[in-house]
């Protein structure tokens, strides 16, 4: 019998001030920057010895082993999430292309008749140091990342002249156009 990801059992260590617990199939961790809870399956189990969480499955169906790495992947972010919280930084490229921040509302203006306006969602802060840089940080990796994906939707990055709304490291391929004769 081989195993080909050895995600699922690798162990999850967790830091002090952390606690985990497990109410069917809800899972809560509790840390310094608070809480977050997610349903896992029910398949997957779970033991918690000390600070070491560790996760089991039943049978070696691919399913099952797909769930496997995902459920410890998804605890393990909810658990640096609590202690270490999770940040993504987006750049504005173009000319007047502006950021700001009213009270909790994000205001951007990217080079439409209007600007567009996002409600600062429930559990995410978000930063605007400069008018094009915008920092959206919180506990949940998947909520800010997909609060990131949003914003960025607004002007993707366009591969012509490379304006658009893109993340810190994002690189946008530059293609030629085209050239009159």
């Amino acid at each position: 019998m081989h195993k080909l990801s050895r995600i699922g059992y690798k162990e999850i260590d967790l830091p002090a001030g952390v606690e985990i617990s497990r109410d069917g199939d809800d899972v809560t961790v509790k840390g310094p920057k608070g809480s977050l809870t997610r349903a896992i399956s029910s398949v997957i189990t779970m033991t918690v010895e000390g600070n070491v969480v560790k996760f089991d499955r039943p049978d070696d169906n691919n399913k099952t082993r797909a769930l496997h790495g995902t459920t410890r992947a998804n605890v393990n972010n909810m658990v640096e999430g609590v202690v270490n919280g999770f940040g993504k930084t987006l750049k504005l490229v173009g000319v007047g292309y502006r950021a700001q921040l009213k009270g909790t509302k994000l205001i951007l203006t990217v080079g439409y008749s209007h600007p567009v306006e996002f409600e600062t969602p429930e559990g995410l802060k978000l930063e605007v140091p400069d008018n094009t840089t915008i920092k959206i940080s919180g506990i949940s990796k998947q909520e800010v990342g997909d609060f990131a994906a949003e914003v960025r939707a607004v002007r993707s990055p366009e591969p012509y002249k490379g304006k658009g709304i893109r993340y810190e490291n994002e690189y946008v391929r530059r293609l030629e156009g085209k050239t009159g004769k």
